[in-house]
C-alpha cells in the first residue's frame, strides 16, 4: 500500500529522488548482455537530475514523507497511548502543515486517543487532517483514491503557507550523538554546546536526550536544575529506565558500543562525561519523559533510548525543528521531518564520509578552530538550515528515519 501511495503522489508531483542505484542496475544489466560476465570495463556514469523543487507544483511545500511503524495492533495499552502522542507530536511540529492518517481501526491505538493527544499537544491545532479507517470504508481501492485525493486537497491548501522571517526563540534545537570516538567529547560535543548556550540565551530551546548516556553525570545535571522537583523528575525517570534495562539483563554501564570501545571510550563514564556536553553549560530549565513537548526556553532533559533512530525519532516528536547530530566514526541519520546535521569530531570522518557530513568539528583537534568558534559556526549553519538557504546531507540523502521506542512487551 505503502509504494502505491508514494508512486501516485511523490513521482507525479515531483517530489521523488532519482533512484541512483536502479540505474546502476541498469546500467549493470545493459553491460551484461553487452559484454557478459566481464564487468571489469564496467563504469557507471551517474545521469544529472533537474534542481530541486524546480518546477514543482506546489512550490511551498518541500516534500511530502511518508511515515510507517510496526505499533498500533500489538504491544501493550502503554506501547499505544506513547504511539498516538509521539504521532501528535509529529502533526503539530511546526516543520509538518498536514497529515492523512490511515488506520486499521480494530488496533489499541484507537483514532480516538490519538485525537486526544492532538489535542492535548496543539490546542488550536488548524492544518489540514485527514483519518481513513480501512475497515470501515471496507474496499481498499476506495480508500487509496479518497486518501489521494484528500492529500492533493491538503496539498493546495498547505501551498498557501510563505516563509516568514521569524526570532531565535522559535528554533528547537536537537542535540544528539551516535558512533562516537575519542574525540567526540573534546571537539564535537563541546562545540555543539556552545552552540546550546548561545541558543538558550537568545531565548531559544535546545533538548539533550540520550538517558542512558547521561549515567555518570547525573550529579552534574541535578545540580543545574532550576528547581529541586525537576532534580526528583530527573532521578525519577533515570532510575526506572535503569531498572527496566537491568531487568532484562543489561544496563547502563553496558552503553559504549563494539565501535565506542576500539575508538576509546571504554566506559560508560567516559562516553556519558563526553555526550553531555552537548548540552552546554546553561541551566536545566524542564525535564521531560518520551513524547513530552518542549515548551521552556533554555536547555530540557529528554528521556530517550541511546539508540540513534529511536532518539532522532523522539527529538523531532518532542518539538525539535533543527537537530545537530556528532559522530566520530560516521553515522548515516536522519529524520523525515526534522533537518539533521551531522558534525564529525575529526577531519579524516569528514573526509571519508564526505557525503554525510555536514561540518567538520575536527578543526578544533587540528588548532584551526576554538570551541567558541566552531560553536559560533554552528549556531550559523542552524540558521541558514532553518532558513531554507542550507539543506544538510542527511535530507539531500533522503535519510529519513523513524523508529518509535517501544517500551513494553509485544501481546
Amino acid at each position: 500500500m505503502e509504494v502505491i501511495k508514494k508512486n501516485a503522489l511523490l513521482k507525479e508531483l515531483g517530489y521523488a529522488p532519482t533512484d541512483k542505484y536502479r540505474n546502476f542496475t541498469q546500467s549493470l544489466i545493459t553491460a551484461f548482455k553487452k559484454n557478459g560476465e566481464n564487468l571489469e570495463e564496467f563504469v557507471f556514469e551517474e545521469q544529472e537530475t533537474n534542481a530541486e523543487g524546480k518546477g514543482l507544483l506546489f512550490p511551498n511545500i518541500d516534500g511530502i514523507k511518508f511515515l510507517t511503524h510496526t505499533g498500533g495492533c500489538g504491544g501493550t495499552r502503554e506501547d499505544s497511548q506513547i504511539l498516538c502522542q509521539l504521532l501528535a507530536g509529529y502533526i503539530a511540529h511546526p516543520n509538518v502543515a498536514g497529515a492523512t492518517i490511515l488506520s486499521l481501526g480494530c488496533q489499541n491505538a484507537q483514532v480516538k486517543i490519538f485525537q486526544e493527544a492532538l489535542q492535548k499537544v496543539d490546542p488550536n491545532f488548524s492544518k489540514p487532517l485527514y483519518i481513513f479507517d480501512q475497515q470501515a470504508i471496507g474496499n481498499e481501492d476506495e480508500m487509496l483514491q479518497k486518501a489521494i485525493k484528500q492529500t492533493f486537497a491538503g496539498l493546495i491548501s498547505a501551498n498557501r503557507n510563505i516563509r516568514r522571517p521569524a526570532s531565535l526563540q522559535h528554533l528547537t534545537l536537537g542535540v544528539e550523538c551516535g558512533g562516537s570516538d575519542g574525540f567526540s567529547g573534546i571537539s564535537a560535543n563541546p562545540s555543539v554546546g556552545f552552540c546550546a548556550d548561545l541558543l538558550s540565551a537568545l531565548g531559544g530551546k535546545v533538548i539533550l536526550a540520550e538517558f542512558p548516556e547521561l549515567c555518570g553525570v547525573e550529579q552534574e545535571l541535578i545540580n543545574r536544575c532550576i528547581s529541586d522537583d525537576l532534580a526528583e523528575k530527573f532521578l525519577t525517570i533515570q532510575n526506572a529506565y535503569a531498572k527496566s534495562a537491568e531487568a532484562v539483563g543489561s544496563g547502563f554501564d553496558m552503553n559504549p558500543s563494539p565501535g565506542n570501545i576500539k575508538d576509546g571510550l571504554i566506559t560508560d563514564a567516559m562516553k556519558s562525561a563526553g555526550a553531555a556536553k552537548k548540552g552546554g553549560n546553561s541551566l536545566v530549565s524542564d525535564v521531560l519523559d518520551y513524547t513530552e513537548q518542549a515548551s521552556k526556553p533554555g536547555l530540557n532533559l529528554l528521556c530517550t533510548p541511546g539508540n540513534d533512530a529511536e532518539c532522532t525519532t523522539g527529538l523531532a516528536g518532542s518539538g525539535a525543528n533543527i537537530i545537530m547530530f556528532t559522530t566520530g566514526l560516521g553515522n548515516p541519520m536522519g529524520n523525515p521531518i526534522c533537518p539533521v546535521l551531522k558534525i564529525s569530531s575529526n577531519t579524516a570522518l569528514s573526509e571519508k564520509m564526505s557525503d554525510i557530513i555536514d561540518i567538520n568539528a575536527g578543526l578544533v583537534i587540528t588548532g584551526e578552530k576554538t570551541i567558541e568558534e566552531m560553536g559560533t559556526d554552528l549556531l550559523e549553519l542552524c540558521i541558514k538550515t532553518a532558513s531554507g538557504e542550507y539543506k544538510p546531507k542527511a535530507v539531500l540523502l533522503g535519510h529519513d528515519d523513524f523508529i518509535p521506542w517501544k517500551r513494553g512487551v509485544s501481546l
